[in-house]
C-alpha cells in the first residue's frame, strides 16, 4: 500500500508540474501577473482519494520543483504556492474525508476556496513587500481588485474541474489497485 501511494504521489505530482508548466494565462486584468494553472486539479484529486496529508506532500513537491524548474518567484513564489495550494487541499480533504459524498464534494470545494483566498490575503499582506519590494499599501490596493477575485475564480475552477473528473478517476484508481492486489495475491500463492 506504502509504495502504492508513492507511485500516485509521484504520478500525481508529475501531471500536476506538468499542466502548470503547459497551461497558463491571467485571469485578472488588473493583475496579470497572477496566472490560473489547472496543476492544483491532480493535487485536489490526490487530497480527496488519499487524504489531505498526502496532498499537502504532493502540493511541497510540486511548489518546489515549478519554482526549481522554471525560476519563477523562488522560494517566495514556492512558499506563496504551498500556502495556497495547501490550504486548498488541505481543508478540502479534512471535509470530503468527514463527509464522503458527492454534497461532501460540493461542501469541501466550496468552503477550501474561501479558506485559501483568506489565507492569501494574510500571506500577500506579509510577504508579497518582502519578496517584490514594494509597500504593503500597494498590495492592500491590490487586494479587492485583483488579488481575491484571483484567488476565488482559481479556487473555483480548479473546484469544477475536480467534481467532473474526480470520480471517473477515482474508479480508475479502484480498479487499477484491485488488479495490483490480484496479481500480487497470485504471485504469493505461486510462492507458496
Amino acid at each position: 500500500m506504502k509504495q502504492r501511494l508513492i507511485v500516485y504521489a509521484g504520478a500525481f505530482s508529475g501531471l500536476s508540474l506538468v499542466l502548470s508548466l503547459l497551461i497558463h494565462f491571467p485571469l485578472i486584468p488588473q493583475a496579470p501577473f497572477l496566472l490560473y494553472d489547472p496543476g492544483d486539479v491532480p493535487i485536489l484529486v490526490v487530497g480527496f482519494k488519499f487524504g489531505p496529508v498526502l496532498g499537502l506532500f504532493v502540493t511541497a513537491v510540486v511548489s518546489i520543483l515549478f519554482a526549481i524548474i522554471t525560476g519563477q518567484g523562488g522560494p517566495w513564489g514556492a512558499l506563496m504556492h504551498i500556502l495556497a495550494t495547501g490550504s486548498y487541499v488541505l481543508v478540502a480533504g479534512v471535509i470530503y474525508r468527514s463527509r464522503h459524498s458527492f454534497r461532501g464534494a460540493v461542501l469541501a470545494l466550496i468552503i477550501a476556496p474561501l479558506v485559501m483566498t483568506g489565507v492569501m490575503i494574510g500571506a500577500n499582506l506579509l510577504v508579497t513587500p518582502i519578496y517584490l519590494g514594494v509597500p504593503r499599501e500597494a498590495v492592500v490596493a491590490m487586494l479587492l481588485p485583483a488579488i481575491i477575485p484571483f484567488n476565488l475564480l482559481k479556487g473555483v475552477i480548479n473546484g469544477a474541474i475536480t467534481l467532473v473528473v474526480y470520480k471517473k478517476l477515482s474508479g480508475y484508481l479502484e480498479r487499477s489497485g484491485q488488479k495490483v492486489k490480484e496479481e500480487n495475491d497470485r504471485v504469493r500463492a505461486k510462492i507458496s
